[in-house]
């Protein structure tokens, strides 16, 4: 059996973890996040890339190139969720499995960042638990996977 290979893919001011708002997304920095993620991601049997832009038309690339490359992906869009439709019709042309991920809880916070345009491309959404909010995407995405399911 080959390995399955997943994108962590992040949007724009995620590589400010560590930096901004320590109270919403912890001290640690967006490396050591993204470190510990990769590690459990390929504990889980995954071959794992990182891929962070701030910029959303090189998401959408990595998204078109994630077809052929990657059998599955853990999204965490940052703010383009709630309003980029550009990037939700980007997930909805790659027929793999996207996750939805983010390390706060969206749906406690303000009220703008309530509503997710790319949730119905997705195959879940998961939020509020930090960095442990990735590895519980990648399990999702190994269930999906066991699954043989495409995204929803």
């Amino acid at each position: 059996m080959t390995q399955k290979k997943v994108l962590l893919l992040l949007g724009p001011n995620l590589n400010m973890v560590g930096i901004r708002e320590k109270g919403v997304y912890g001290q640690e920095t967006a490396a050591e996040v993204e470190r510990q993620a990769v590690g459990y991601a390929n504990s889980l049997g995954f071959a794992c890339d990182v891929f962070q832009s701030n910029y959303e038309g090189a998401l959408i690339d990595k998204i078109h190139e994630s077809r052929e490359r990657y059998d599955g992906v853990v999204l965490n869009a940052g703010a383009l969720t709630h309003y980029s439709y550009a990037l939700r019709d980007a997930i909805a042309s790659v027929p793999i499995p996207f996750v939805e991920t983010h390390m706060s809880n969206i749906h406690a916070r303000e009220e703008f960042r309530h509503h997710s345009v790319i949730a119905p491309v997705c195959a879940g959404q998961i939020s509020g638990f930090g960095k442990y909010s990735y590895f519980l995407a990648f399990q999702a995405l190994q269930y999906l996977m066991d699954k043989g399911e495409d995204q929803a």
